[in-house]
C-alpha cells in the first residue's frame, strides 16, 4: 500500500518542527507500506490545498499527517477533527481566523479512519509513550486534519486518513524547564511504528483508549 505522510514546517517562533525533522528520516518503505513524504506550510487553507494536490497526484491508499504538540509527553494519534478554526496565534502568513467554519458544507466533525488504537499499541510495543488524543486543537493541525478527512469523504471514500501529534524534540526544550520531550530518533521510531500499524490493520483493534474527563 502507499501512504502519504505529511509534516508541517516550523511555526510559533520555533526554528524546527519535530514533525518535519522526523518525517524526513522515516524509511521510504515500512513493512508493506510505501511512504511518500510531503512538507506542508503551517498556513490556513494553503495546508489543505497542498495535501489535496498531493492526494490527487500520488493516489495514496492512506494519508497520515504529523504535527507538533508542544507540552504533550507522548505520541498521540488523533480521534476526531472539528469544523472550526479558532487561532490563538497567527499562522506563518499572518492569518488568524476566529470562530470560523473550515468548510460550510462539512459535517460538524470527522473521525479518523486510520486504526488509531492499533497505532497507539504499536508505538507502545516499540517502547515509547503513546495514547489516543480526543482533541487536535483549533489551529492549523485540526484545520488540516478536518480538511483531509472532508476531502477523502467527498472525493476519495476508499482512502483512509488521520493525524498524529508528536512532542517537542529535546533541543526545543532547552530554556523550557519541565517541558516534556522525546529524542528525534524516538519520534522517528514512533512514526514508523504507527505507519506499520496502518499497513497491518484495515480495521482498528478494540482496546480501551478513552479519557475519564
Amino acid at each position: 500500500m502507499k501512504l502519504l505522510l505529511t509534516a508541517f514546517d516550523p511555526f510559533g517562533g520555533d526554528s524546527v518542527n519535530p514533525a518535519l525533522e522526523a518525517v524526513k528520516l522515516v524509511k521510504d518503505t515500512v513493512g508493506s507500506v510505501q511512504v511518500v513524504k510531503l512538507e506542508v506550510p503551517t498556513v490556513f487553507r494553503k495546508s489543505i490545498a497542498t495535501v489535496q494536490a498531493a492526494i490527487e497526484r500520488e493516489k495514496p491508499d492512506a494519508v497520515l499527517c504529523i504535527g507538533q504538540a508542544g507540552g504533550r509527553f507522548d505520541i498521540t494519534p488523533e480521534r476526531v477533527a472539528i469544523n472550526i478554526d479558532d487561532a490563538r496565534i497567527k499562522d506563518n502568513e499572518g492569518n488568524q481566523p476566529v470562530d470560523e467554519p473550515i468548510f460550510a458544507d462539512g459535517d460538524p466533525a470527522y473521525f479518523a479512519t486510520l486504526p488509531i488504537k492499533a497505532m497507539v499499541q504499536a508505538i507502545k510495543d516499540a517502547g515509547l509513550p503513546a495514547s489516543v488524543s480526543n482533541t487536535a486543537g483549533t489551529f492549523v493541525c485540526n484545520h488540516l486534519m478536518y480538511g483531509v478527512l472532508y476531502t477523502l469523504a467527498k472525493k476519495y471514500p476508499g482512502v483512509r486518513g488521520g493525524f498524529m501529534h508528536v512532542p517537542f524534540i529535546t533541543p526545543q526544550v532547552v530554556g523550557r524547564p519541565s517541558t516534556p520531550s522525546l529524542s528525534l530518533p524516538d519520534v522517528v521510531r514512533g512514526i514508523e511504528a504507527a505507519v506499520g500499524a496502518v499497513g497491518l490493520h484495515l480495521n482498528d483493534v478494540k482496546l480501551p483508549g478513552g479519557a475519564v474527563c
